[in-house]
């Protein structure tokens, strides 16, 4: 492939898809910051094989599994175990109801282990199947079906009194 193809062609996809990315981005990480940095990285990385991940139809799949190890990697890093939280957010910036229904839930998902992070983001927020999530996270369908179980009850826990709502009656 032509150089100037294939650098064509990665543009192209970079700008289709580059708000997702940085959205899920910041999911899985909790901080604007560190979300661009996944972002980069993974773009770098997905232009490096480019012609390969082309080959192999499912781009978008092959991003996603980056941001998901790099995250991993990230969170492992002695100097990136600090309490991530809203940084670079404005909840003020924009009044009503969506917006503080939004800012509550990515505060609530903030207290969520990593790994429960990532499951909720991936099943609830791009919609894949439990044996997708497991793939992409690469463990079993078992451990994702236990981490979303507790992340969601843990969600309903922080979230209920706000929406009014009673929690949780299986206790």
């Amino acid at each position: 492939m032509a150089t100037a193809a294939r650098d064509e062609q990665f543009s192209e996809y970079v700008v289709q898809r580059r708000t997702q990315l940085r959205r899920i981005a910041y999911l899985l990480c909790g901080d604007v910051h560190q979300a661009e940095d996944l972002v980069q990285t993974a773009l770098m990385k997905v232009y490096i094989a480019w012609p390969r991940v082309q080959r192999a139809g499912n781009v978008d799949a092959y991003v996603r599994r980056i941001l998901v190890n790099s995250g991993i990697d990230e969170s492992r890093r002695p100097w990136r175990r600090e309490d991530s939280g809203l940084d670079g957010l404005d909840p003020q910036a924009v009044h009503g109801p969506a917006v503080e229904d939004r800012t509550a839930l990515i505060e609530a998902l903030a207290t969520l282990p990593l790994a429960q992070r990532r499951v909720v983001v991936l099943r609830h927020y791009l919609g894949m199947s439990i044996e997708e999530t497991a793939a992409d996270l690469n463990c079993s369908s078992g451990t994702v079906k236990s981490q979303n179980s507790r992340a969601l009850a843990r969600l309903n826990d922080l979230l209920a009194p706000q929406f009014g709502a009673t929690g949780r009656t299986d206790r």
